[in-house]
């Protein structure tokens, strides 16, 4: 079996350290202009530079995203910018702009190019469209079964690599192209400024009735008819391991870092499971409850197995689902204490649970903690404070602390 890609987001530089440091072979992220997320921090010019250092000094892949569907404003600068690119050495562009690749092909010939989700990919035929213009790698829509994926790896050459979303956030709308969002707001999710409008509350109104209405749902919260569930297909690597996709990508660059964190360690403990043959039912479900850690939504398959119904994809909540708070991260361990940067409020006789890239986890209960004074404190309820507890057996730099949420 042909080493599969595990691809993880990177909002910024914190997480594209994690990424790398939980398991990731590549990292995708945008820069400061031209992607779809204008909601993350994004990476300037500089920051570019450094992160393709940081990649391949690691032997990772860095792709970035320039797939905004163009406007004839937006190619003012564009050029400089895909030249720029090429120069640093991103290993590709993600882009799905027809008129974007063809200045990418035109002023950066060395640059390879991604076919993004956004494109809306379904078929061989239209694969083999773009295996002819040079490109290597399509990112798939996201509305294929695993049967139909497997029916276009038989049709297409072997050099050519087939991406597709494995778990994250999923769009109401046909491979994300949404017009709802600027339609009510003025964002364009298109240009990477989405306003999530399916995922708001919503009442039916009678025309001359203004300010009475209407629920057109079970329950009194309002209606969320539009609101996708999350996809995760962590209980089924094994039969996604032998479809024939090169890279399994996570979305979440808006996510937090302990998102980051917990998904893509999630995954990459399942592929090399699957890899070694110690894959099973039982390892899965681990995996899940370890997943349910992060924040989320309830879980769907998308369209993997079949085409979902209002059960399988819609759901009538719009809160995320938090069993865990992230507490802090181990930044140093010095003569028997830990350095830890607090993320959320921290008390003496907290459980905490301590992870890392590992398999195994590491439960302590909090019985000291002192201020960078060195003064015994009994609570850390700053934010990214910094504080010292006794240091515990298997912990190490670089790990993740949490609890259950209170």
């Amino acid at each position: 079996m042909k080493k599969i890609e595990l691809l993880a987001p990177a909002g910024d530089k914190e997480k594209l350290m994690t990424a790398l440091d939980f398991g990731a072979d590549a990292v995708y992220l945008g820069g400061s202009e031209f992607g779809l997320r204008v909601a993350s921090k994004n990476f300037s010019g500089e920051d570019l530079k450094d992160a393709v250092k940081i990649c391949h000094e690691r032997g990772k892949k860095i792709y970035v995203t320039v797939n905004i569907q163009a406007h004839n404003r937006h190619f003012e600068g564009m050029e400089d910018y895909l030249k720029f690119l090429e120069k640093i050495g991103v290993d590709a562009a993600i882009i799905s702009d027809d008129g974007i690749f063809r200045m990418a092909r035109r002023v950066a010939p060395g640059l390879a190019v991604h076919i993004s989700t956004q494109a809306s990919i379904t078929n061989y035929e239209t694969i083999l469209f773009w295996y002819e213009q040079g490109v290597r790698r399509v990112v798939l829509a996201r509305e294929l079964s695993l049967e139909e994926i497997k029916g276009i790896r038989q049709h297409i050459p072997k050099d050519m690599e087939l991406e597709a979303f494995v778990h994250g956030a999923m769009c109401i709308s046909y491979s994300g192209r949404c017009l709802l969002s600027n339609y009510m707001t003025g964002r364009d999710a298109n240009l990477g400024d989405c306003a999530h409008s399916c995922r708001w509350r919503y009442h039916l109104v009678e025309e001359t009735r203004p300010g009475e209405y209407f629920p057109i749902e079970d329950r009194e919260e309002g209606s969320f008819i539009m609101n996708s569930k999350d996809l995760c297909t962590i209980s089924h690597l094994d039969e996604l391991m032998n479809s024939g996709i090169t890279s399994f990508k996570i979305e979440g660059r808006v996510k937090t870092v302990y998102y980051v964190a917990t998904v893509t360690r999630a995954y990459r403990l399942g592929m090399d499971a699957v890899e070694k043959g110690q894959y099973s039912k039982t390892y899965a479900d681990f995996l899940l409850q370890e997943i349910k850690k992060a924040s989320y939504r309830e879980f769907t398959t998308g369209f993997y197995f079949k085409r979902p119904d209002e059960h399988d994809q819609l759901y009538s909540d719009v809160s995320y689902i938090r069993n865990y708070d992230f507490t802090g991260r181990v930044l140093e361990i010095v003569e028997e204490k830990m350095k830890v940067e607090q993320r959320n409020r921290m008390l003496l006789g907290d459980e905490i649970e301590a992870f890392g890239p590992r398999e195994k986890t590491e439960k302590f209960v909090v019985q000291k903690m002192w201020d960078e004074e060195g003064n015994s404190i009994e609570s850390a309820p700053h934010p990214k404070q910094i504080l010292w507890m006794p240091y515990i057996q298997g912990i190490c730099k670089g790990d993740f602390l949490r609890k259950k949420a209170e």
